[in-house]
């Protein structure tokens, strides 16, 4: 069971082609416990996509119908998508005893961090511009339109870094996962966090020592 009583969220954001979903199947088969949200999207599947694991692609009128209904945690407009994380991904988390990991943009990001001011938040920038279009076109999924209006709006999205808990830079990709796993594991042991596992272990010792433990001494 996960430490605290409700899921642990991690947000994670970066331009496309920054490596990010990568990333996030890495630490999925690497660290226990964690559960994908998959978000909501109006855009038409790519040809390795399939609904329900990419994505859950719905009608742009069926999502607006589900934001009138207030059932998104988050959403966003990317490129004239809509894109969303529905409220009901904390409650699977919560009763699987897992914690819950996102791959959303910086506006959804923030959308939520307003929501949920606990979530852990992740940024991955690219070593380089050059990099990132290197990546892009290697990908051979999209036009060079395409690719040019990703890099311009990757320019736009990394001057937000700063709103983020933390930044990683993906040279590295294997290096990259560790420092990632390492963000994971290092904020389930925050104090407050564990308090449910701790509080068995000090009444083993007694409700005296308890007692004293909670006055600080």
């Amino acid at each position: 069971m996960s430490a605290s009583p409700s899921p642990l969220v991690f947000v994670i954001s970066a331009p496309s082609g920054s490596g990010k979903s990568t990333l996030v199947h890495r630490i999925l088969r690497t660290v226990p416990r964690m559960m994908f949200s998959i978000s909501y999207s109006t855009r038409e599947p790519r040809s390795d996509e399939r609904d329900g694991e990419s994505y859950h692609f719905i009608t742009r009128e069926e999502f607006e119908q589900r934001l009138g209904h207030d059932e998104f945690l988050e959403h966003a407009n990317v490129f004239g998508n809509y894109y969303g994380t529905s409220r009901l991904a904390l409650a699977d988390a919560a009763g699987q005893g897992k914690d819950l990991v996102l791959d959303i943009d910086v506006q959804g990001a923030r959308q939520l961090k307003g929501k949920l001011p606990e979530a852990v938040t992740i940024f991955v920038l690219p070593p380089s511009r050059e990099v990132l279009e290197q990546r892009l076109r290697a990908r051979s999924q999209d036009s060079d339109e395409v690719i040019e209006r990703r890099l311009r709006g990757a320019a736009e999205e990394v001057r937000n870094y700063k709103q983020y808990d933390y930044v990683l830079i993906n040279k590295d990709l294997d290096e990259c996962a560790a420092a990632l796993e390492a963000v994971i594991r290092t904020e389930r042991l925050r104090r407050i966090r564990m308090e449910q596992a701790v509080q068995p272990i000090l009444e083993s010792f007694g409700a005296v020592v308890a007692a004293k433990v909670e006055k600080g001494s």
